[in-house]
């Protein structure tokens, strides 16, 4: 009778649990945890790796909740593989040489892009395009971004980057600012498919005329690398040619399912172009409302995976970066605003992505090291000037993240933010964040502040 009793008690539990497993996630068509849950799987000679999605994982203290699983794969850009599957987006005003340099010093970054760039200005030789292009060794692999509406002017630009040393060339179809529409460029280019199509065809010729043998390609590769290798002596490849576009312009004609951004991109991949970046708003909604998650999915399916996807928009987490992958299934993930307060975001959303811990963010007093670095760099690669006026607009998107205390209670960066504005020079604007990291300008009571060392406090070791 005890055995008997036993027999049922364990075929209860067999029961039970054949239960539960018939209704996890890992049951299910496409459940099933390839390579043995995180293992590698090699398939056709391209390292694949698989990162089981647990019901509930812990990032640094945050907590995130992964739908099932995902599986990421390295991205191909032409004939380039990049490093890493994420990419910083050209951002008019703040994706300088100096804070390109931060991003990837602090790691994770595949590809950076510079800020928009006016042919028109790059021909010319005018003194605010060349800065805005500027760019070094370590800046690789780096993106050009030209914005325009004439053909010809766009392919000539295009010759210029490549001769200045663009890893990729990029067509803006995406940027909302009157400032570029008005000349019906960036996003006006999705209300004109004919001219968008033009541009195109025209930039791919004229990039295919300057192709690079080996050793220039190994001068801008950086950490990407060419998929079938340096071309051997005599032989050349040319660089290749992306877009970054937004959903269409009219909201109305998205929710009625009239969207351009699908036809549009399939027409992309058919003349040529190598990869394309979705911002997942309308040109209407500028940089407001939520991003369309939907959108980005349905020109993922639009191309059938002819050419790669790379989703935009609302990425500020590593969680959120995880999320545009599985929801839209991109192939990688472009920030943007969300680098300009962390700029250590990239290594996070990398570590995530890869299904390994992510690391902690830097404490306060690294990121003043992280600001103080900046700083530095936009002296040594522009001038005074420049870095003044630089650092006083991007303080109001340090302090989000220095408001955070390393205890996670909240606090008031703006005494600093307002003696970084006040200063009159660079000396002060070293001596304010010195004072911030020794426990200073906590108030606006500077009496009762920590006097500063004038030393950094608890320096950050950034790797080259």
């Amino acid at each position: 009778m005890v055995a008997f009793g036993v027999s049922c008690t364990l075929l209860a539990f067999w029961r039970c649990a054949l239960a539960a497993w018939a209704l996890s996630p890992l049951a299910r068509p496409g459940g099933a945890i390839a390579g043995g849950g995180g293992g590698q799987v090699i398939r056709g000679g391209e390292k694949e790796r698989w990162v089981q999605a647990r019901s509930v994982r812990k990032l640094s203290g945050r907590v995130a909740q992964p739908r099932g699983d995902y599986h990421w794969s390295v991205l191909n850009i032409g004939p380039l593989r990049l490093g890493t599957n994420l990419l910083l987006a050209p951002i008019a005003g703040y994706c300088d040489l100096a804070f390109r340099t931060v991003c990837r010093e602090l790691g994770g970054v595949g590809l950076a892009c510079t800020d928009l760039l006016s042919p028109q200005g790059l021909l010319r030789g005018t003194a605010t395009s060349l800065d805005l292009a500027k760019t070094n060794d370590f800046d690789k692999p780096v993106g050009m971004q030209l914005y325009g509406a004439d053909p010809e002017i766009m392919a000539q630009g295009a010759r210029w980057a490549v001769e200045h040393g663009a890893t990729v060339v990029d067509i803006n179809m995406g940027c909302p600012v009157d400032k570029v529409t008005k000349k019906d460029g960036g996003s006006k280019l999705l209300t004109d498919l004919s001219r968008a199509a033009a541009i195109v065809a025209r930039v791919v010729q004229e990039l295919e005329r300057c192709p690079l043998d080996a050793d220039e390609w190994r001068r801008r590769l950086g950490s990407a690398e060419l998929i079938n290798g340096l071309p051997p002596r005599g032989a050349r490849i040319a660089v290749p040619l992306t877009c970054k576009v937004r959903l269409c312009w009219h909201t109305a004609d998205y929710e009625a399912g009239r969207a351009c951004s699908p036809h549009l991109t399939r027409a992309l991949a058919d003349s040529g172009v190598s990869a394309v970046t979705v911002h997942g708003r309308t040109t209407e909604m500028k940089f407001a409302g939520a991003v369309q998650l939907a959108g980005i999915a349905r020109v993922v399916d639009a191309v059938n995976g002819r050419i790669p996807i790379i989703g935009n928009g609302d990425v500020r987490t590593p969680e959120e970066c995880l999320t545009m992958l599985r929801e839209t299934g991109c192939q990688g993930v472009m920030i943007g605003r969300g680098a300009l307060s962390a700029p250590w975001l990239f290594r996070e959303c990398w570590a995530a992505v890869q299904g390994g811990p992510v690391p902690a963010p830097p404490t306060q007093a690294q990121q003043i090291e992280i600001i103080r670095r900046f700083f530095r760099l936009m002296r040594e690669h522009r001038d005074d000037r420049y870095a003044m006026f630089q650092i006083s607009r991007r303080m109001s998107w340090f302090a989000k993240r220095l408001a955070v205390r390393d205890d996670g209670w909240r606090e008031s960066a703006k005494p600093l933010q307002e003696a970084v504005r006040l200063a009159r020079s660079p000396e002060e604007v070293e001596e304010a964040l010195s004072r911030f990291a020794a426990g200073g300008l906590r108030t606006f009571d500077t009496a009762r502040e920590t006097p500063a060392t004038g030393e950094p406090h608890e320096p950050l070791a950034l790797p080259r």
